[in-house]
This record gives structure tokens, C-alpha cells and sequence, in this order.
């Protein structure tokens, strides 16, 4: 289905009213807090301890050209819902096309390209994220960010667009402004093997003191059976001027660009594979396993066992350079077909998968798990292993951290299991703190007030409980909030780019 690439202007016939009206929009103060007066009440004095502090955002996949060039926003629905795949993937759930809501085609057919009108579609169907870590997202959003004080419905989107419009005109919304308005200390972006960093140096170089750094993400260029495979490849000979034609000049450039990334100011490599088997080849089993993919010859279990032998090897270059190594597996990226072909990657369809790590794991962690400059950060999409596989192994290896709840389990009640299911084996500092892991830029401190509403209200309870007193609460609150991720991230070292 396409849609003209004009639509009418949105009136009452297109978009009936809602029942709703015009009401107000609220944001309790201790909203997400346990209705146990004895909880809430230790909750929070924590809360209001933490929610000021600087923001640490870690892992994320902001554009850094946003902040490169510190352009205005262009309207409220290309900042705030296009680029989000949690606001449109429920929205496609319920029967809306992609069309309609403006997400680009790849062979650029036409699509809805009217923003209020799909700003209004949006607001008809605002009622789908009740309940959900979006809808808390957004309401913050609306009420802390933009001062809207009305809830949105279709009786009230178009003047809260253009409230938000107004807004986005000010230099106070301008990129820059909001990042430094929202306490962001550190914001690392997710970037290629094969990025020229171009943003981060316009950034680097300019009078701004906002620090963005990049993240070396190689998932392109170990994929050795994909169809993109070869000229990921290209890309990868074209930024360092060098022909790899073997597995040792593989090798070599990766630990160039790595070199190269941390120059930058990166402190983070990032990798994402549907299961994390690690497995180190035998002789000269990789370099045979590059040269058939030279070839055009490499089979999916190729790249299975290419994959498992080059997380061994970017751990191994860890321990040289010094980069943290987050691990994001289970996930089956892009699972629906159709979407992908018509729409591309990132389009709200990639569907996790149960996931083993003990045994996958093993021998990567039997390597380097004990290195003293190896750091791991795992993440999971599989709640199941909280309790029986995460928090013991993170429990044991000293260079192994456990990441957040990730994506769908990031979350109100998805956090509450993580604490309730980690602490008691690994305790917290053996994890990393919150991580927004987001495009959506605006809502980066929404999902941080949210996590540390979280952390507190977990928190007291075990006050409540007498299991730990109000000042060991503190600390750690605290150290959720800020301390844990900074460390985990080395962001707490001497940042030793040179300009």
C-alpha cells in the first residue's frame, strides 16, 4: 500500500473527536513508587537525592550529526516519532501502514509526507501506549520538555504541535542547548568500522564543552555470508587507504580503526550476534574461513564460526587497547521479511530469541574473564537467565559486567525484575547502572527518571525490610544513578584525545 505523496490537510471528518475532551495532563511526583507508605516514603528521599545528577549515556544510537551541527529540530513529528520504532511499531501493530505514518521507503515510493497529519494519526491511536515505558516516555516528554499541560488526543494534537513547534523555533531547543539543559556528561553514539567519525571531529573541534564519543560497532564486516558483506568491506578499504585481501590484514585494520575510534575519544566496542558462541579457530581455520568469503563462498555456518572466533579476537584486542566490550545478543534481527525489503533494517521487527551463555560464553570468559584491562558488558533480551546464568557468571569473572534491561524489558515492571532477580548473586556493582540505548534523543531524560524512580523504589523496600539501612540505600542509589556506569564505561579515566 502507498499513499499520494500529499494528503488533505487534517479536519474533523478524517480524524473524529475523541470522547476524552480536553484534559489535563498530570505527572505525579511519586509516580512508579510502591504504594507501601514505608517503601515510598524511603523512595522518595533516595528519588530526590538522585534525580539531579549528571546523566551517563553510555550505548545509544543518537546521530552525532545532530550535535555536529546543532541545526533546529525541523518539526515536532520528525523529531519525536519517525525516528522512534517503539512509538511506530505498536502503531503498525494496530493496522497502521508504515506508509501513513511517513517512514521512508527504500526504493523511495511514495509515503505520507504531511507531519501534522500524521502527528494527528498518531494522537487518535495515543491511547496503545497506555500501560507501556512509551507512553511513560512521551507524557514526560510532553509535560517536562515542552511544557504541555493537556493530554494528547485528537482533540488537542494539532494545538500541541504547534505548542511543540513553537518551542523547537527557540535557540533553547536547539540540540546543543537540550543536551547541555539535560545534564548529559557523556553521550557515546553506535558507529561503523568503516565511519569516517567526520560529526565527531566537527564536535571535537568546536568551542562546544558537550562530550559525544563514538562507539566501534564491526557487526557489518564479520557478517561474512550476508549480501552486504562485500561492500562493507569496500567501505572499510576506502576509509584507511589499505587492500585486505587477507585474514591477517583483516586483523590488522580492525586494530587501526580501534586505534583510531579511542583516539576519538571512544572507550567502547559493540557487538551484536544472535547467539554469543565464542570459539577460538584452529590454525589457519579463520584465515581459510576469510578466504571464502573473498570468494563469495561463505555458508551461514562459516559465518557462525567466523563470528565466534572474532568476539575472541576483539576481546583479545580489548586487553591491548583498553575499549569495553558490550555484547548484544538474541536477537533475530529484522524478522519480518516484507517490512525489511520495503522499509529496511530498524523497523521495530527485530524479535528476541532464547538465549544460552554459560556454555556459549566459556571460552571467551575462560581467556580473558580474569584480564585486568578487559571489561565485558553483557546485556539480554532473555529474562529467563537472569537468575540462572547472568548474575552467577557476573558474579564470578571479575571483567564481566551485567548491562540494564535491554529494550523490551527496559521497562517499569522489566527493571523491577532485573534488581529483584540480579542483586542477591552479584550484588550492583557488578552492573552497570541504567542505559537508554536510544535514537530518540528528547527522551534520553525521560528513561533516566524513570530508572532511578525504579532503582529507588527497589531500594527501599530493602530498607523497609531492614535488609540494608537508609545510608547504605544512599550509596547506592547514587551509584546506580551515576557512579557504576561511569566506571563501567572508564569514562572516569582522563579522556586523552588528541585535538
Amino acid at each position: 500500500m502507498t499513499l499520494p505523496e500529499t494528503v488533505a490537510a487534517p479536519t474533523a471528518p478524517s480524524f473524529p473527536a475523541s470522547r476524552a475532551g480536553t484534559q489535563p495532563l498530570r505527572l505525579h511526583p511519586e509516580r512508579f513508587f510502591d504504594a507501601d507508605p514505608a517503601i515510598r516514603r524511603v523512595a522518595v528521599q533516595l528519588y530526590e537525592e538522585t534525580a539531579g545528577l549528571p546523566i551517563i549515556s553510555p550505548h545509544g544510537h543518537v546521530d552525532p550529526w545532530l550535535l555536529a551541527t546543532d541545526d533546529p529540530f525541523p518539526e515536532p513529528t520528525a523529531l519525536l516519532l519517525t525516528p522512534d520504532h517503539y512509538i511506530f511499531r505498536m502503531l503498525y501493530s494496530q493496522g497502521l501502514s508504515m506508509e501513513s505514518l511517513g517512514i521512508p521507503t527504500r526504493d523511495g515510493t511514495p509515503v505520507e509526507t504531511d507531519a501534522r497529519v500524521i502527528w494527528q494519526r498518531f494522537a487518535q491511536h495515543y491511547h496503545l501506549f497506555r500501560g507501556t515505558p512509551t507512553g511513560v516516555w512521551f507524557d514526560h516528554e510532553l509535560h517536562e520538555l515542552f511544557g504541555v499541560r493537556v493530554k494528547l488526543t485528537a482533540d488537542t494534537a494539532l494545538t500541541i504541535y504547534d505548542q511543540i513547534a513553537e518551542r523547537l523555533a527557540s535557540p533553547e531547543y536547539r540540540p546543543r542547548a537540550l543536551f547541555d539543559r539535560f545534564k548529559i556528561e557523556v553521550l557515546a553514539t553506535t558507529d561503523a568500522a568503516s565511519d569516517t567519525l567526520e560529526p565527531h571531529k566537527i564536535i571535537r573541534d568546536s568551542t562546544w564543552g558537550g562530550r559525544v564519543v563514538p562507539t566501534f560497532r564491526p557487526d557489518a564486516v564479520l557478517r561474512i555470508a550476508q549480501p552486504g558483506w562485500r561492500a562493507a568491506l569496500t567501505s572499510l578499504e576506502a576509509v584507511t587507504g589499505r587492500t585486505i585481501g587477507s585474514y591477517d590484514e583483516f586483523i590488522s585494520v580492525l586494530a587501526e580503526r580501534r586505534r583510531f575510534f579511542a583516539a576519538m575519544g571512544a572507550t567502547a566496542t559493540d557487538h551484536a550476534v544472535v547467539e554469543p558462541l565464542t570459539r577460538r579457530c584452529n590454525g589457519d581455520e579463520a584465515a581459510q574461513l576469510f578466504e571464502r568469503a573473498l570468494n563469495g563462498e561463505a555458508s551461514d555456518l562459516d559465518q557462525r564460526l567466523f563470528e565466534a572466533h572474532m568476539l575472541m579476537e576483539m576481546a583479545r584486542l580489548s586487553t591491548e587497547d583498553g575499549l569495553v566490550m558490550q555484547l548484544h545478543p538474541g536477537a533475530m534481527r529484522d524478522h519480518h521479511t516484507r517490512v525489511f525489503e520495503r522499509f529496511g533494517q530498524d523497523k521495530g521487527a527485530d524479535i528476541p530469541v532464547a538465549t544460552e551463555y554459560t556454555r556459549n560464553l566459556q571460552p571467551l570468559l575462560n581467556a580473558y574473564g580474569a584480564h585486568p584491562d578487559f571489561t565485558l558488558v553483557l546485556f539480554t533480551l532473555d529474562e529467563s537467565t537472569y537468575a540462572r546464568e547472568l548474575a552467577p557468571l557476573a558474579g564470578h569473572y571479575p571483567a564481566l559486567r551485567l548491562g540494564p534491561p535491554w529494550w523490551f524489558h527496559d521497562s517499569i515492571q522489566g527493571m523491577r525484575r532485573f534488581r529483584e532477580q540480579v542483586t542477591e548473586t552479584a550484588g550492583i556493582w557488578n552492573t552497570t547502572g541504567f542505559i537508554d540505548d536510544t535514537r530518540a534523543f528528547c527522551s534520553i531524560p525521560a528513561r533516566h527518571d524513570l530508572a532511578r524512580r525504579m532503582d529507588a523504589n527497589y531500594l527501599g523496600g530493602l530498607v523497609a525490610r531492614h535488609q540494608i539501612d537508609l545510608d547504605d540505600a544512599r550509596v547506592m542509589a547514587h551509584a546506580l544513578a551515576y557512579d557504576l556506569g561511569r566506571k563501567a564505561y572508564r569514562f572516569d579515566r582522563p579522556h586523552t584525545a588528541t585535538h
